[in-house]
């Protein structure tokens, strides 16, 4: 992502806390916003991709193999393991 459209999310910030957005504004902010996003992940998938694995494992006292778990867990996006999990019971006053 270029440096004039990270600007241009952080005006629409400033602007959104400040006086609201209009609607059209809103819709920008929202694409910009996806694009930042997708962009994050792209560049983190592509350095994990380069990571050196057992260098990697060596320096954090870890095996190759609980690494390599790990580091296909960070290339899923939006995988949550919480969701599989039962909820919790709350206590209620």
């Amino acid at each position: 992502m270029d440096e004039k459209k990270l600007k241009r999310i952080n005006e629409l910030a400033r602007k959104s806390k400040a006086e609201g957005l209009t609607r059209a504004e809103q819709e920008e902010q929202a694409e910009l916003r996806r694009e930042y996003i997708e962009a994050v992940r792209m560049n983190l998938k592509a350095q994990l991709d380069n990571i050196d694995i057992r260098e990697f494992a060596s320096k954090l006292n870890t095996d190759v193999y609980t690494l390599e778990d790990v580091i296909s867990s960070l290339k899923k996006p939006g995988r949550d393991p919480r969701d599989e999990m039962p909820q919790p019971i709350l206590k209620s006053d």
